[in-house]
């Protein structure tokens, strides 16, 4: 395999391979309207920084989009494609972003994972995360 490289997001010419990468994972990316092309651009408004891919030869082969509020840090879509997992690319990516959202000054970060997701669970376990005993995740439709 030749050498994986990470990097930011490019806007908008990285959108339908990263978009394409999250809908074939089979468990724990869900695609919604968050991820449509104008709110992918609103969010690199934000923090560009922290959208980040990981290809090999010139192919997205894996994502990871960070976001941080000035309080608080939260990771959304990490995807690796089926045929790069157990490389440690998801662990690079996790690291890397781990690392600029500490760099802004942020001190606690989450993330979420559905409850029948045990791989992803068992994944983020073991790189240091913890489940939060005793909470409950509610959200709403702004519009």
């Amino acid at each position: 395999m030749n050498s994986v490289r990470i990097r930011e997001f490019h806007y908008p010419d990285d959108y339908s391979a990263t978009f394409d990468l999250w809908q074939s994972i089979e468990k724990g990316v869900h695609v919604g309207r968050s991820d449509t092309l104008a709110e992918i651009e609103k969010k690199l408004q934000r923090d560009p920084d922290l959208f980040l891919v990981a290809e090999v030869d010139g192919k997205i082969i894996a994502s990871v989009i960070g976001g941080y509020d000035g309080r608080r840090g939260l990771i959304y879509h990490l995807a690796v494609s089926a045929s790069f997992r157990g490389l440690g690319i998801g662990s690079r990516l996790m690291s890397e972003v781990e690392t600029r959202l500490r760099s802004k000054g942020c001190l606690k970060c989450y993330l979420l994972v559905t409850v029948d997701n045990d791989e992803a669970m068992q994944y983020y376990e073991h790189h240091g995360w913890q489940h939060m005993d005793g909470v409950k995740l509610y959200g709403k439709e702004l519009a």
